[in-house]
């Protein structure tokens, strides 16, 4: 890396460092790190121009891409193509509170005015949901034919629950789809993969989505979920602090219930699964998360009563197996 940042950039960092867990280089106040960026142009590019609008905007603890002396955003070196990203080394302002700064994260990013077309998931989970399922099943299957060890296993006899959870959450979310009770705050936004707090921490461009502000939300919710510890008061804290910004629509309440229905937490591990295999991690991996499984389940099932949102009275549909 640092003979790529010397030769293509002419970046004269030599202090290695590990920020957040990522390996860079360091010179004076910034760092630098690498990815490789082998057919995935398009969507690096569109994450770029969030990144930028975000650093623009005061976001300075995002890591932006940077071009090389030619001016290009990518460079082959060794046979492969890299981006380069910069970052400065400026602590995150801790005065506000996270739901609040959340809610101002998404405020700005629906001021962005270009909808992206490879990283926007908006207006799409019911068909993405159904068209990930579909795919997942035939991989699975054959998969497992290729494998036939201990995780596959598992899969396999998970198979049944993990599609009946997923068609429940997409029936759902297509009932949801007639909702009329939405206002401004539903339009798209920049957005996060997997939102788990890192607009207290780095925003890397590459974890940038554009989508309905809910996605963070969500998954913010179903990381707390996950956790042994009850999550139950920090959730309702984290929304108080958020609506104090952003107001929830009906329509708001019923995509964040959709979403913690579909399991994208074993969607994820199962992915893991196709691209890394290391099956014995990923055994262990999703047989924790599958015992789990109750735990999350019931919480969900509270969590609108312990929001202290009536559910009946607002008309919102729940799922009595819960």
């Amino acid at each position: 890396m640092r003979d790529l940042l010397a030769t293509y950039y002419g970046i004269q960092a030599n202090e290695r460092t590990v920020w957040n867990g990522v390996e860079g280089l360091k010179h004076n106040n910034l760092f630098y790190f690498t990815i490789s960026a082998e057919q995935r142009e398009i969507i690096h590019m569109e994450q770029a121009a969030l990144a930028y609008y975000l650093y623009e905007n005061n976001y300075t603890q995002t890591a932006i891409p940077v071009p090389n002396r030619k001016g290009e955003w990518y460079t082959e070196y060794q046979n492969e193509n890299h981006m380069v990203f910069q970052l400065e080394d400026n602590p995150v302002d801790s005065s506000v509170v996270h739901g609040v700064s959340l809610a101002q994260f998404h405020q700005i990013g629906s001021r962005y005015q270009y909808e992206p077309q490879t990283i926007s998931s908006y207006g799409q989970w019911k068909q993405l949901w159904i068209d990930k399922l579909t795919a997942f099943e035939k991989q699975i299957e054959v998969d497992s034919a290729e494998y036939p060890n201990e995780y596959h296993r598992l899969l396999v006899d998970a198979l049944p629950y993990i599609i009946g959870v997923s068609e429940n959450a997409i029936q759902y979310m297509q009932e949801s789809e007639y909702e009329s009770r939405f206002h401004e705050v539903d339009q798209g936004t920049i957005a996060f993969r997997r939102y788990h707090g890192e607009i207290e921490s780095t925003i890397w461009t590459t974890d940038l989505v554009y989508d309905h502000p809910v996605r963070d939300l969500a998954e913010y919710i179903r990381f707390k979920l996950l956790k042994h510890e009850d999550p139950m008061n920090g959730i309702k804290d984290f929304l108080d602090e958020y609506k104090q910004v952003r107001t929830l629509s009906i329509f708001s309440w019923r995509l964040l219930y959709a979403r913690l229905l579909y399991p994208i937490h074993l969607f994820d591990i199962i992915e893991r699964g196709f691209t890394k295999q290391q099956y014995e991690q990923r055994y262990d991996e999703l047989d924790e998360m599958l015992e789990n499984q109750s735990i999350y389940e019931e919480r969900l099932g509270n969590l609108f009563d312990h929001l202290g949102i009536d559910s009946k009275e607002l008309q919102i549909p729940m799922l009595h197996w819960l």
